[in-house]
């Protein structure tokens, strides 16, 4: 197994459990990861104070717990409004202010639950550690603030400085400790008064920067040689609040398109003209259909999927209860009246009610859309084995089914570029590649007759590149046209958007921009449920429900299980 998916799929679990923990103690509902974010509903929560960032590489699952124990407590015990009136502009006291705020929350930590509390001691001793190691404290800055940071800390749990960083900070410590003076004390003293709290820890914010300001050790960081840039940008990147109020939307780390938020339009399409959609049978010879399909059911058969398990759990998600009309005598219900003479000619009946039944209908179509770009050719035997048991169990199950794809007509743009490119380029053209969408089953027909054509998935040259938010649109277009009242898009990709002329024309996040959009439209609308199944790759940062799979070393009955939980929305990341 590569290194990279194993990373994925344990962060995920990592961030499913602490966003639960987050919700658990601080009552927010709403709260999940998205691409390693913290997000309230479609808005990202900012994280500023420097502990609460752990590195998934290096960090254990005890600091994760600690991370989300302590933003659950910021949320709980910190009102968000005063604390945006009264902290500073300034960067390094601002810095100073967001950390003295989360260290108030963390010492309001309830006695009752002692575990809350060494969660988060442990958070702090090793990001501590980590900071000390990292040498960042071994500048001028670096060694004021972390001392700063670790006095605060022992004064407000009453507990010493932990030993690593005891030695270390003790020449420091004496040359502040008697200049911020009473504030120290009123940490302690007022850290259930918020308001009270944040004029001491201002005023300790005022005088730290005053001291780094008037020795000029901010400015001398920056020009030093090039093996201190390093530490220099490490501390830098404390300073960074720049994300914290772009969050009318939900964010991402892959950033903003400039050309899609300035556009009058949002996103454009600079020629539909050679756009087209086939049925995948067309687009393959018969023969070499059934030779695919001998494969794909030889491969099933090596995996020994637990069909009918998935079929019951799928059952168990997806169908609802139903009246089925009424059943007569029996023992307890609704009383009978034509069976009351009974009751006359032998009282010892007690056959004389009937009763509603329900039985479980499922009502729900289930649309998988396959990105069929360069990069997923690698996985196209284990994508298509999962889509083959899925659709078969689904249909089982009494779930209608489509399978869809999605790639484009050429690479680099095609004729769409080559028009571009006679029209003298204009700037900023939109989408710039001929669209190209597949039909492996359409929803009319059964999983028998579209054998063959699904097995269509496993010819490598339909894959070139991939306009994501366009397929998205086409695939929920398509489900809002059936009579299904529950609709499921089920999207299956390893990477964001990507087709090569449209990026180079555009900007760098032009489409993974508009699939956000897509998505974010559809999921407040609640016309169709869309979900991520990323392929070694986490898609959080698309869709609030999603899952991370390694394939093919996963291919076995926990992800078909994962997969059910995900499609009938047990499952949210």
């Amino acid at each position: 197994m590569s290194q990279a998916p194993r990373y994925t799929r344990r962060q995920q679990k990592a961030d499913e459990l602490c966003a639960g923990v987050v919700r658990a103690l601080s009552g927010e509902k709403d709260v999940q990861y998205r691409g390693r974010r913290l997000h309230r509903g479609q808005r990202p929560l900012p994280v500023h104070a420097p502990h609460l960032h752990p590195d998934p590489e290096n960090d254990d699952f005890p600091s994760f717990r600690g991370t989300a124990d302590s933003i659950a407590l910021r949320l709980q015990y910190s009102d968000a409004r005063l604390h945006a009136q009264s902290r500073p502009s300034e960067p390094v006291e601002r810095l100073i202010v967001e950390m003295l705020e989360q260290l108030r929350v963390e010492s309001l930590a309830p006695d009752s639950m002692p575990g809350i509390g060494d969660n988060l001691r442990h958070r702090f001793i090793a990001w501590s550690q980590a900071f000390h190691l990292s040498g960042v404290a071994e500048s001028e800055i670096g060694i004021l603030l972390y001392t700063v940071f670790q006095i605060c800390w022992s004064r407000l749990h009453a507990r010493p400085v932990p030993e690593h960083a005891e030695d270390f900070i003790e020449a420091t410590r004496a040359a502040i400790v008697p200049v911020l003076g009473d504030h120290l004390a009123g940490l302690r003293r007022y850290r259930t008064d918020q308001a009270t709290y944040l004029r001491h820890a201002c005023a300790i914010a005022s005088i730290v920067g005053s001291m780094i300001r008037a020795s000029g050790s901010l400015e001398g960081e920056a020009r030093e040689d090039e093996p201190d840039k390093s530490r220099t940008a490490i501390f830098r990147l404390l300073l960074n609040f720049d994300s914290e109020d772009a969050g009318t939307t939900a964010s991402a780390p892959l950033g903003q398109s400039k050309v899609f938020l300035d556009s009058e339009h949002g996103y454009t399409v600079f020629s539909r003209q050679y756009d087209r959609q086939e049925f995948a049978r067309s687009l393959v010879r018969r023969e070499l259909l059934e030779e695919y399909r001998d494969r794909l059911d030889r491969k099933i058969a090596e995996h020994g999927i637990n069909r009918a398990r998935l079929v019951r759990e799928l059952k168990t998600l997806l169908a609802t209860p139903q009246r089925d009309g009424w059943a007569f005598g029996e023992e307890e219900g609704y009383l009978d009246g034509r069976r009351l003479t009974q009751l006359v000619s032998s009282p010892a009946e007690r056959r004389l009610f009937r009763k509603e039944p329900h039985k479980p209908h499922t009502d729900c179509l289930v649309s998988f859309l396959v990105d069929c770009s360069g990069s997923m050719k690698a996985h196209a035997e284990p994508v298509t084995i999962m889509i083959d048991v899925l659709v078969r169990a689904l249909e089982q199950a009494g779930v209608t089914t489509e399978v869809l794809g999605f790639t484009t007509g050429a690479w680099n743009g095609g004729r769409a570029q080559r028009d571009w490119a006679r029209a003298r380029s204009p700037k900023n053209p939109g989408r710039l590649n001929e669209l190209f969408h597949m039909v492996f089953k359409d929803a009319d027909h059964p999983w028998r007759r579209a054998r063959p054509d699904i097995a269509a998935l496993l010819k490598a040259d339909l894959y070139r590149e991939g306009v994501d938010g366009e397929a998205v649109e086409w695939a929920c277009r398509r489900m809002q046209n059936r009579s299904e009242k529950r609709r499921i898009l089920v999207v299956i990709s390893d990477g964001c958007p990507m087709d090569t002329a449209t990026t180079l024309a555009n900007d760098e996040f032009y489409l993974a921009n508009h699939l956000k959009e897509v998505v974010a439209r559809h999921e407040l609308r609640g016309d169709v449920e869309i979900c991520g199944l990323g392929v070694g790759l986490d898609l959080s940062t698309y869709y609030s429900r999603s899952l991370a799979t390694e394939l093919p070393q996963s291919l076995n009955n926990e992800l078909f299980s994962n997969i059910a939980q995900l499609i009938g929305g047990r499952r949210r990341h």
